[in-house]
C-alpha cells in the first residue's frame, strides 16, 4: 500500500493511495500537516486492510497537497558514509562504526514543494537516500530481528548545506526546509527484496546510481545500532545514507541553484520531486 498524508483548505488527513484516488482513512483534522499526526506509516497490514474497509471518503489526488509523510514527533536519524564509492570520492576511511546524525522535521518539505536555497550560502548539494520507516518500538534490537521492525520505505534528499557542514554535522543538515522526504510511506509487504535500486537526477541529468547491497552498513545494522542509543518508537525514520556522486566532490563543485528539479528515485516507491527556490 501507498499511505499517505495529505493538505486541503488548511485541513489534514492520512489515506491509502489506490491509483489516482485517495481513500481516506479517519477523519479529517483541522490541524496543518506539521503537527498533526501520521499513525498509518507505523500500522501492521492487517490493521490497515481493517481500516481501508471502513472508508468512506475518497478524494481525488490532484484535489489535494500531499504533506511530509511523517509524524510530528518522530526521529529522523541519518546514515552518513555507508556507501564505498561516498567514502572514496570525500578521501574518508571506511567507519568501523555507522556515523549517525538526526535532522528535525522543519528541515523537510514533501513531494512538489520547493527545496529552499539559504541566502546565507551557495554550496547546497543533494544526497539521494532510501528511508525506513520503525512499525514498533524497540530498544537494543538484534540485526537478526531489526527487519520485523520495519513498517514501510520512503524516498529521501538529505539536503547539505557543505559550507556550514564543515562548522559541524548539525549545521550543515539542519537548515530550514533544505531536505525532503516523499511522496509516500510505501508498506514493506510491497517492497520483498530490500536490494532496492537509488537513483538522483538534477535536472533529467543522472548523478547519482546504485543498489541498497553495495550499503557498507546494512538496514537491519543501522537499525540495530541506532536502537542502541535511542529508544526507536513508532514512526520514526532512518535515512540509510547517500552514495557518491554529490555534488561537492565535482570538480569543479556543481552546488544546487534556484529553479533546477531534483528528483531522488528509489525502485518499489516511486520518485520525490522538488524543484530549488531561493530564500527570500
Amino acid at each position: 500500500m501507498k499511505l499517505v498524508k495529505i493538505e486541503r483548505d488548511g485541513a489534514t488527513a492520512e489515506g491509502v493511495l489506490e491509483g489516482e484516488t485517495v481513500r481516506i482513512i479517519g477523519a479529517w483534522s483541522q490541524t496543518p500537516a506539521e503537527v498533526t499526526p501520521f499513525t498509518l506509516s507505523y500500522m501492521g497490514v492487517d490493521e490497515l486492510k481493517r481500516l481501508l474497509a471502513q472508508s468512506k471518503e475518497s478524494v481525488a489526488l490532484s484535489s489535494v497537497t500531499l504533506a511530509v509523510p511523517v509524524n510530528p514527533l518522530s526521529q529522523i536519524i541519518c546514515a552518513g558514509f555507508n556507501y564505498h564509492n561516498h567514502v572514496t570520492e570525500t578521501h574518508t576511511e571506511t567507519p568501523a562504526n555507522p556515523v549517525i546524525f538526526k535532522r528535525t522535521i522543519d528541515t523537510l518539505v514533501a513531494h512538489g514543494q520547493p527545496i529552499i536555497k539559504p541566502k546565507v550560502s551557495e554550496t547546497l548539494d543533494y544526497e539521494g537516500e532510501i528511508a525506513v520507516i520503525i512499525g514498533r518500538e524497540g530498544r537494543h534490537i538484534s540485526e537478526a530481528d531489526a527487519m520485523a521492525y520495519v513498517s514501510g520505505y520512503s524516498c529521501f534528499m538529505d539536503g547539505s548545506v557543505r559550507e556550514y557542514q564543515k562548522h559541524a554535522v548539525t549545521s550543515g543538515k539542519n537548515f530550514w526546509r533544505t531536505g525532503a522526504m516523499g511522496p509516500w510511506v510505501v508498506t514493506a509487504d510491497e517492497i520483498g527484496s530490500t536490494d532496492l535500486s537509488l537513483e538522483t537526477f538534477v535536472d533529467s541529468e543522472q548523478r547519482q546510481a546504485t543498489v541498497a547491497s553495495n550499503m557498507i552498513f546494512s538496514i537491519a545494522k543501522l537499525i540495530a545500532y541506532s536502537s542502541i542509543m535511542t529508544v526507536l518508537k513508532p514512526g520514526d525514520v532512518i535515512a540509510t545514507g547517500t552514495p557518491g556522486g554529490v555534488g561537492s566532490r565535482k570538480v569543479p563543485p556543481v552546488w544546487l541553484k534556484p529553479g533546477q528539479l531534483v528528483e531522488v528515485v528509489v525502485e518499489k516507491i516511486g520518485t520525490l520531486s522538488n524543484r530549488v527556490q531561493e530564500e527570500v
